[in-house]
């Protein structure tokens, strides 16, 4: 990415939070917008700098989930990571449910860090690989959708990308499978999820295996 990858980071531990930063300042292709302590200061800062990536602590004050929900309903197109202690299930259905794409337990290296907080900013998801599994587990026991009516819902090139994102395949190497820029697949990302019904990647993903896609 040549760009540096716009950033706030929302965590009410001051250490933890300057030592989050520091580590992406170091990095060099970050730029940190804004670190703030609350729920309330993380949404203002989005509004602020409409940034690439909100990285939110999820049990600050006021409450990270509902920073995400407000951030997502809002600003669609700012990818959410939550860093978090909480291994709880409801906890993570509920962050995805928000609209977060990205669940990092704390406690995660610097690299491994920075690596997920990229893929996010391109376009992908990411769930700590110890809590993957449940979320699966959890998604496939929901109700059946009518794929039928869902499939003839999406235009060619929609169901075209949508298949793609099933391969595991980012907003960036979508768009150079297809030809087109970066900024065209994020449109079509957001109408497919939006005619999908789903909040994240993931969901839309495990659609486009019911689907057959």
């Amino acid at each position: 990415m040549t760009d540096k990858i716009q950033i706030i980071v929302a965590d009410d531990h001051p250490l933890l939070r300057g030592g989050v930063v520091l580590s992406l300042q170091e990095h060099g292709h970050f730029d940190v917008q804004a670190q703030v302590g609350t729920a309330a200061e993380a949404v203002a800062a989005v509004e602020a700098h409409l940034p690439d990536v909100a990285l939110l602590d999820i049990s600050m004050p006021g409450s990270g989930l509902n920073a995400a929900a407000e951030i997502a309903r809002r600003f669609p197109a700012v990818g959410i990571v939550m860093l978090t202690v909480s291994e709880s299930d409801d906890d993570l259905m509920a962050a995805l449910k928000a609209g977060a794409r990205g669940y990092v337990l704390k406690g995660v290296s610097a690299p491994q860090l920075i690596e997920v907080l990229q893929s996010v900013a391109d376009g992908a998801s990411y769930v700590s690989p110890s809590l993957a599994a449940r979320v699966l587990a959890t998604m496939q026991a929901r109700p059946a959708p009518d794929v039928q009516a869902v499939s003839e819902d999406l235009t060619q090139r929609e169901a075209t990308i949508l298949r793609l994102v099933a391969t595991g395949l980012s907003n960036k190497e979508i768009a150079r499978e297809l030809d087109l820029q970066e900024k065209t697949i994020k449109h079509y990302m957001t109408n497919i999820l939006q005619k999908l019904q789903v909040r994240n990647r993931v969901e839309a993903a495990l659609k486009a295996r019911d689907m057959g896609l």
